[in-house]
């Protein structure tokens, strides 16, 4: 595999009580923050309901992030083409990628909250179909295809061209997958890649080691290819120097997030109330994803650990997305990705692996090195009377230190340096 690539994914989960406004200043803030500390890629979703996750347009958040942004590409994650008009869909992600200049990823899937499709009257049954269906439509116009027209049952088209292509020869594309195959086998049918985005639950990972088959049978049948580089791979985690201060900054907030969102607003399928939040943390964190849980609260040893593991378990995939949460306050959360970026990437991808050769080395070879930097030095030193004369006198003061003297290396015997120069050069030392 090619080294990994790093980036976020932002639902967002907000916890109800803070001012929207400055919930979405915060994640422009956290935005920009990544993007100078190096991370590969942003993704941000659409929800509509559910009152913690509320970026209800990707696209105009995501313009917004690129104005103060400069190399991180930005994606959406995801569109849910069941709730929009296809040539929409494709015209905002061309503009997007010109606003962007060039860093807009384009992800797509079927609608992740129930209340959202209710809302809008749509039948949950037939989402994944419409996905498929808008999402092939959608491709066409991106790519700029020849005008074309289209008849389905829930939409359009007449004569459709993009007057506006995307600044990208070849815009990244994904589409969401979770638990089913329909996400893998849809990015399959159209080779593009994947977001994960179940893998960071407990049941998402242990579905991991199969899943990639479904895309790469897909793809296939209907003559394309798929490459696990396009793979993106959702994780959960929260670092600290330790594992005892990770749990401690994650557990309140860890706790009332499944408690109050998970458990009573979204009642997801298995999801319990639990009452002790120690008791929840075991559970959720375990012996980190590679234990039994399905996140990481720790140091970031562990997390490079779960990573390499997962890499092992699943055959390889691409990127590393970090799941966004509130479990600890901004300033810890912050730290926390900071801590990724300084130091999980890094080892990963093998940045500090030449620094750790060159350190290794000069350790096993120092008594060589240093003996022959000396030796230079004092065959310089013994070309000059005056400066062997001084060494000499340095010398005989350091051995007097060690035998328990009071010298001072800062304050040499000047009266001694003289006699030496002295009897070096035949003067009488006055």
């Amino acid at each position: 595999m090619n080294r990994l690539k790093f980036g976020a994914f932002l639902a967002p989960h907000h916890p109800l009580g803070e001012h929207p406004m400055l919930q979405f200043q915060r994640d422009l803030d956290f935005v920009e923050r990544l993007d100078r500390l190096g991370y590969d890629e942003f993704w941000c979703g659409e929800h509509h309901s559910s009152g913690w996750e509320m970026i209800a347009s990707p696209e105009m958040f995501l313009a917004a992030a690129g104005q103060r942004s400069e190399r991180i590409m930005l994606g959406t994650g995801v569109v849910s083409l069941p709730y929009h008009h296809p040539f929409n869909v494709a015209q905002r992600i061309a503009q997007l990628d010109h606003m962007t200049k060039g860093r807009a990823m384009f992800g797509s899937g079927p609608g992740a909250l129930p209340s959202d499709a209710y809302t809008l009257g749509i039948d949950p049954m037939g989402q994944r179909d419409q996905q498929d269906e808008a999402l092939g439509v959608i491709i066409r116009l991106l790519r700029g295809e020849e005008r074309f027209s289209y008849e389905s049952e829930w939409f359009t088209l007449r004569d459709a061209q993009l007057q506006l292509l995307p600044l990208q020869e070849d815009m990244p594309m994904v589409t969401a997958s979770s638990i089913s195959p329909s996400g893998m086998k849809i990015a399959g049918k159209y080779g593009i890649g994947v977001l994960s985005i179940a893998s960071a639950s407990s049941e998402g990972l242990q579905s991991l080691p199969t899943q990639w088959s479904f895309a790469e049978e897909a793809a296939a049948e209907h003559g394309k290819t798929v490459d696990r580089k396009n793979w993106r791979v959702l994780m959960s985690w929260h670092l600290a120097e330790s594992k005892k201060e990770a749990r401690k900054e994650a557990r309140d907030g860890l706790h009332r997030w499944h408690n109050e969102y998970t458990v009573r607003v979204l009642g997801r399928p298995g999801a319990t109330r639990v009452d002790d939040p120690d008791e929840l943390l075991a559970q959720v964190a375990g012996q980190g994803a590679s234990g039994g849980g399905s996140s990481v609260i720790g140091t970031p040893d562990e997390l490079v650990s779960t990573i390499r593991n997962l890499q092992e378990i699943t055959g390889g995939f691409g990127v590393v997305m970090g799941f966004v949460h509130d479990w600890a306050n901004p300033e810890n959360t912050m730290r926390s990705w900071d801590l990724f970026a300084r130091y999980v990437a890094p080892e990963l991808n093998g940045h500090i692996r030449g620094l750790q050769a060159s350190a290794d080395f000069v350790e096993e070879n120092k008594k060589e090195l240093i003996a022959g930097a000396t030796a230079a030095v004092v065959a310089k030193i013994q070309e000059d009377p005056r400066a062997a004369a001084a060494m000499k006198v340095t010398m005989e003061q350091a051995k007097k230190q060690a035998q328990g003297g009071d010298f001072r290396p800062n304050e040499p015997d000047l009266e001694q340096v003289a006699k030496e120069e002295a009897k070096a050069t035949g003067g009488d030392g006055s």
